[in-house]
């Protein structure tokens, strides 16, 4: 089994990895701030100004499947440090050129690093858990500061804005948090990850697990739920631009209330995922999650302004345990390849969702009511997926195998 960590340098490396996803979150989550004023310096169509949206999360998608099994090969400690350096120096960069070609190269190459950072930083959980229900608990913890994250990057860029203050310097300010947090992963000891000589870790190992039927269902349910959630953070302003109603002051911050109660409900799925059986929470959250679309879709925006920002209470648990189980239906020494598989279909989706509802909602004038109907059909299918994993009880023999195998 692989050596434990201390009890201290357990606790830090917890925290460096809340801190790592909150930095994430922050420049990814602030691009819907960015994209106008880029549209307006650059005179571009919503198309073009997407791929601020579109490239990074398809870089993010390719560098976990192509190099998720960095972390497993080189260990968790030099690849998270690798991953952060090339971060942060492409976002110090960011002050050297002025052209939209640049920006979004420098925005690829972060989405690059990221995948990289992120999947060791996913594996590394594994490695400071001693049971699988501490793995979703401290998950959970993970994407809670992610959620954090969504709601710090949109107001400081808006701030900033507000203030004359170039959106760059976000990028900048990530730069020097990045440089602070490889300071603490050099003087923090982590534990070290068992190695098996004879099943070696490499990309084609990797991409075998693809065939694999649960890193194919989780990666599945994990890009059903982004495809899902992407369309509540990309088009629900769109949808709500023109309401009238009673309740402008909650149509107005709907995106902030949606990211406060995504990130309310993480933390409190820390201890809920601890006392509950997952299986069961996910199967009923993701059945509020298809009603409030459903909700949406019967009785329009009088009812989507209350029940799309409801809906991050009930998203919040989804993606942090479809991670943490799939990952957890692996060997720990296989951990970042099962990380790289899921992130590859989690920035797909995030990439998949908002696109396809555009051109479906395009397709019919512009109105986004359309693109929301395919939405509830991802959530649909979401459900449908959960439940049937719940009543079948598919994943429940591996996961008890995994957790006498590498926990106990």
């Amino acid at each position: 089994m692989a050596t434990s960590a201390t009890e201290t340098d357990s606790r830090i490396i917890r925290w460096l990895t809340y801190m790592m996803f909150m930095m994430f979150a922050m420049t990814t989550d602030a691009v819907g701030v960015i994209i106008p004023e880029v549209m307006k310096d650059f005179e571009l169509s919503m198309t073009a100004a997407g791929m601020l949206h579109y490239g990074p999360m398809m870089a993010i998608a390719l560098s976990g499947i192509l190099l998720g099994f960095l972390a497993d090969r080189l260990g968790r400690k030099k690849t998270i440090i690798l991953g952060l350096a090339l971060f942060s120096v492409t976002a110090y960069l960011f002050l050297a050129g002025s052209s939209f070609a640049f920006y979004l190269g420098l925005m690829m190459v972060s989405g690059v690093a990221i995948g990289i950072f992120k999947t060791a930083a996913l594996a590394l959980i594994g490695d400071i858990s001693t049971s699988t229900t501490q793995h979703t608990s401290t998950m959970n913890g993970v994407e809670a500061f992610f959620g954090v994250g969504a709601i710090i990057g949109p107001l400081l860029v808006t701030y900033m804005l507000s203030q004359g203050v170039d959106w760059k310097w976000l990028y900048i300010f990530a730069a020097t948090f990045c440089a602070l947090l490889i300071l603490m992963a050099l003087l923090v000891k982590y534990p070290q990850n068992q190695k098996t000589p004879e099943n070696p870790i490499t990309l084609p190992a990797t991409l075998k697990m693809l065939k694999d039927p649960y890193a194919l269902g989780f990666s599945l349910g994990a890009f059903l739920y982004v495809a899902t959630e992407s369309a509540i953070y990309v088009w629900m302003p769109t949808l709500l631009l023109d309401y009238s109603g009673n309740a402008v002051f909650v149509a107005t911050y709907a995106l902030t209330i949606f990211f406060i109660l995504r990130a309310t409900g993480r933390f409190l799925g820390i201890w809920m995922m601890a006392h509950f059986d997952w299986a069961l929470v996910m199967s009923l959250f993701s059945l509020a999650i298809l009603l409030c679309f459903l909700g949406t879709i019967m009785l329009g925006t009088a009812a989507a302004v209350y029940l799309l920002p409801l809906s991050g209470l009930f998203m919040s648990v989804i993606y942090p345990t479809l991670n943490s189980k799939g990952i957890s239906c692996f060997p720990k020494h296989n951990h970042g390849g099962a990380a790289g598989v899921i992130l590859f279909f989690t920035a797909l989706g995030a990439a998949f969702g908002p696109l396809s509802m555009g051109l479906v909602s395009d397709s019919y004038g512009g109105n986004a009511q359309y693109g929301f109907n395919l939405a509830a059909v991802f959530a649909a299918l979401l459900f449908v997926g959960l439940l049937y994993n719940q009543l079948k009880g598919l994943t429940t023999s591996r996961l008890n195998a995994l957790e006498q195998s590498e926990y106990s």
